[in-house]
Formats: structure tokens, C-alpha cells, sequence
């Protein structure tokens, strides 16, 4: 799909026709529209890395890095990818970046006692089956179970099976991983919706810097129970 920028007309039509027409057209309406070849959230991850390395530290970078957050890119990656990049590119120009990352990133969350539906009570009944600290929030138990669930950050649940029932995982905040057995891991940012089959070993949890809060529906069905199985190791995790 292509990207539709207006930028280079609203900013520059009147004195630079062409230079506007190419910004808008070819820049943003092709190259980064490449999605095929390149996701845009690494094209934001690119963009912020190139205008770094050359100093620009004006409001040009500071948009790119709206970009990249608008895209899924975490204050936490965010600060990772500077810091790994000011070997290369300088010091100076990390510091010069660091306080838009800090504007641009200000509103994010402080942990998820605000989140969509809030954090609810420590999940004590479950809390031998989780590494880390879990709060659990039933949304409804009659006819469907829906329960919100929000773990601190390097909390997991142990390995388990949905035995006969399923389950759907509505990702709401933060950011997570979900992984079968077998499998690679799945990291999960908001929006994200996992569906997972009856009789298939899992666990999902948050990730090492941040918090993250799913919604989980049982499907119902008769006879319907949870196995669960052993921890997710700290050598596991700590390989993602």
C-alpha cells in the first residue's frame, strides 16, 4: 500500500515544485511504500539510524522517530538502537538524539495500572504456574471465560495445554512473546491476536523491559481443562 505524504507540497509547493513532487511521489509514494522488500517499522528503524550518523537532529529526526514508534518500534528498542548505533556514528550525536526520544516517548505507559480494562488483583491462585509477579482480571465468566491478565516485565507462565477448549489471546498493551512448543517465538505488541489451538503446549508472558497485558478468551467446550507443564527456563528466555 502506498504511503500518501503531503510534507514536501504543504512545506515546499510554492518554492520548490519538483523537490515536493519527488519527496511525495517517489520517496514516500514508492521507496518507502516497498513493503515487500522492507517493513516499514525497519525502514523507520533505517531512516533514524542514516539522519544520526549525519548530525540532523532537527525536527526531521524527531518525525522519523514518530514514525517508529507509530510502527511498533518500544521506547526501550528505541534506546537500544541509538546506543548501539553511537559506536559507529559518534557520541555526541547519541546525546543530541537522546532528548527527542525522550519528548516522543513521554506519554508512554509506566507500567500498566492504566491499561484498557485495568490491572486488577494480584493472580495469588495462579501464582506456583507464573515466574514473576502476574495480576489477573475476570471481564466475564458467565457462558464465555474472558479474563485480563497482565504480566511485570520477565514475567511468564509456566508451559501448559488447553485441553479440548482453545484459546484467544487479545494483545492490549505492552509488549510480549507467545511461543508453541516447538516453535519459535512470537513477540506481540498491541493489536496483536493469537489463536491458540486445543491440545497444543505453550506459555506467553512479557519481555525483559516491559510490561504486557493480554485479554484471554476461553473457547468454550465440554470437559474442557488446563495441563500445566514445567517452567520456561531463564536460559529459554533469556535467549529471545
Amino acid at each position: 500500500m502506498a504511503v500518501k505524504q503531503t510534507a514536501g507540497r504543504n512545506s515546499l509547493g510554492d518554492l520548490a515544485p519538483k523537490f515536493a513532487e519527488l519527496n511525495d511521489d517517489v520517496l514516500f509514494g514508492e521507496v518507502w511504500s516497498r513493503e515487500d522488500k522492507l517493513s516499514l517499522r525497519d525502514r523507520c528503524i533505517v531512516t533514524v539510524t542514516a539522519l544520526m550518523a549525519k548530525g540532523i537532529t532537527d525536527n526531521s529526526i524527531k518525525y522519523h522517530i514518530e514514525n517508529a514508534k507509530n510502527h511498533g518500534v518500544t521506547k526501550t528498542e528505541m534506546v537500544e538502537i541509538i546506543t548501539h548505533a553511537a559506536f559507529y556514528v559518534g557520541w555526541p550525536n547519541a546525546w543530541a538524539v537522546f532528548p527527542m526520544v525522550r519528548e516522543v516517548y513521554a506519554e508512554e505507559k509506566n507500567g500498566c495500572s492504566d491499561s484498557l480494562f485495568g490491572l486488577g488483583e494480584p493472580n495469588v491462585n495462579f501464582a506456583q504456574y507464573f515466574i514473576g509477579n502476574s495480576y489477573l482480571k475476570p471481564l466475564n465468566v458467565k457462558g464465555v471465560g474472558v479474563f485480563n491478565v497482565t504480566f511485570e516485565p520477565k514475567c511468564r507462565n509456566n508451559w501448559h495445554i488447553h485441553h479440548k477448549g482453545g484459546q484467544i489471546l487479545l494483545c492490549t498493551d505492552g509488549e510480549g512473546w507467545y511461543q508453541e512448543w516447538g516453535q519459535p517465538a512470537r513477540k506481540l505488541h498491541p493489536g496483536d491476536v493469537v489463536y491458540i489451538a486445543p491440545e497444543v503446549k505453550h506459555w506467553h508472558g512479557a519481555t525483559k523491559d516491559e510490561w504486557f497485558t493480554h485479554v484471554a478468551l476461553e473457547i468454550p467446550a465440554g470437559g474442557a481443562s488446563n495441563e500445566w507443564c514445567e517452567p520456561v527456563s531463564d536460559e529459554q528466555y533469556n535467549a529471545l
